[in-house]
Parts: structure tokens; C-alpha cells; sequence
């Protein structure tokens, strides 16, 4: 069984995931402009990805036999496009930090679903920190 470690970095990872979903959805809806009409379908294509991977990291966790939180972390949109990459970029920066230390726990708990879980949601995570330092590129 999971050591108590490990489910709450797996709850950590869930409120990261709903805390992002709902933050690039907002911006999504909220920007505008020339710049802000490229970045919007992106945004919400990875809010979308960010809510799926809460979905797989609850049910994980709900099998390990711990419920899930339904508490985002702290959600900070911003008021301009670069305000909001800037804040984007960390908040993936984290995520991959994050992900690579359950990664790291569930390897030395033997828990082979749960690296292979966070292998492929770190993937897409390094994708969206790309994402979003190429969009910052072009914001300077």
C-alpha cells in the first residue's frame, strides 16, 4: 500500500491540477487582443489537459484508498497577457518539480502505476512549460 508520502504529494498534484485548470480557463476567457486571440485556444486546450490529469491523478489516489481533495491551490490569474504567462510558466515550473519527486517516491515504493502516470502528465507538463516560454518570447 502507498505510504502516506506519497498520497499527499498525489493530493498536492490534484490541487496543482485543478488550480491550473480553472486559472488558464479564466485567462482564456478573459484576454483579448491581437496577442490575446493566438494564446486563447491554447489556454484552454491545456486548461482541458490539466483537468484530465486531476481526473487520473484522483482515481490513482482513490485506489491507493485516500480521497481526493477538491481544493485548488491558490489561483492567480492577472491582469495583463505577460502577467499571466509569467505566473503560467512558474506554475508549470512547479508542476514539474512536483511530479518528478512522485515520480521519484513511487519508485522507491515499488508503485510502477503511479511512475507511469506521472512519466506521461510530466511529458505533457514540459510541453506546456514550452508552451509557455515560447509565448513569453514573443510577449517581450
Amino acid at each position: 500500500m502507498a505510504s502516506k508520502e506519497l498520497l499527499k504529494l498525489l493530493n498536492d498534484g490534484i490541487a496543482r491540477e485543478l488550480q491550473v485548470a480553472i486559472q488558464y480557463m479564466w485567462q482564456h476567457v478573459q484576454w483579448g487582443g491581437v496577442k490575446g486571440f493566438a494564446v486563447q485556444d491554447e489556454l484552454k486546450k491545456i486548461a482541458i489537459t490539466e483537468m484530465k490529469h486531476a481526473e487520473a491523478i484522483a482515481e490513482r489516489l482513490y485506489y491507493l484508498g485516500e480521497i481526493p481533495t477538491t481544493k485548488p491551490t491558490e489561483i492567480v490569474v492577472g491582469k495583463t497577457l505577460k502577467q499571466m504567462i509569467q505566473r503560467d510558466i512558474k506554475d508549470e515550473e512547479n508542476a514539474i518539480a512536483l511530479y518528478k519527486k512522485i515520480i521519484e517516491q513511487a519508485r522507491k515504493e515499488k508503485d510502477q502505476t503511479t511512475e507511469i502516470l506521472f512519466m506521461n502528465i510530466l511529458k505533457d507538463e514540459e510541453e506546456h512549460h514550452d508552451t509557455f516560454t515560447t509565448l513569453f518570447e514573443d510577449l517581450k
